[in-house]
């Protein structure tokens, strides 16, 4: 049975993006990102279909905003204290996420783009690039206690944790061993983000 949205309590701003963010996570949860359409979002969501096409004119828009929403801010990222206890923490949350419904959308995000169904670029340009966010926060604070040289700080570093995450996660599945996160903060993120050498 198809809900009648005009006949349903009116919600605008952010009452309404909640319950369609909420509805688009429960439907990745449910079908997966192949089986996720703004109809069947709509519906969960008690909203009218325009109202999801106003805001996101594609599936893909609205999918990544949903997840967006969904992940860690910077701003509430772990403070344990230390450059490796952070580090944990955070990937860890990270790892979690990729074995939710955040990790189903990037799947389907990808495997539709390998498939020349929806172009790499509307990715990019959607993307808002939250994995970088998190990494200059836990690296700032480092900075700010003494425990990197901001010499050590570059892109390509603050980008290698998750960066390795996503390929295990694409190419091995969820869930994420703990004993990965590990190894990538010890191997990998400790050594290249060092303390500046003291004469």
């Amino acid at each position: 049975m198809v809900t009648d949205h005009r006949k349903l309590p009116r919600r605008r701003g952010e009452a309404l993006s909640a319950a369609i963010y909420q509805a688009t996570l429960d439907e990745l949860a449910e079908v997966g990102y192949a089986g996720l359409t703004m109809e069947r979002v709509a519906e969960r969501a008690k909203a009218s279909k325009a109202s999801l096409y106003r805001r996101w004119p594609t599936r893909i828009e609205l999918v990544m905003e949903a997840v967006y929403q969904s992940l860690p801010t910077p701003e509430s990222s772990p403070d344990t204290g230390s450059l490796r206890g952070d580090l944990v923490a955070m990937l860890t949350r990270t790892a979690q996420a990729l074995s939710g419904p955040a990790g189903e959308a990037m799947r389907g995000l990808l495997g539709e783009a390998l498939r020349g169904e929806s172009p790499l670029s509307t990715m990019r340009r959607n993307s808002q690039g939250t994995a970088r966010k998190l990494m200059e926060e836990v690296v700032r604070r480092a900075v700010e206690r003494g425990e990197v040289d901001p010499a050590d700080v570059t892109p390509r570093r603050l980008d290698s944790g998750h960066a390795l995450l996503r390929h295990h996660f694409l190419f091995e599945g969820p869930p994420i061993p703990e004993r990965l996160v590990v190894e990538i903060v010890d191997e990998v993120l400790v050594p290249l983000l060092k303390p500046r050498a003291t004469a």
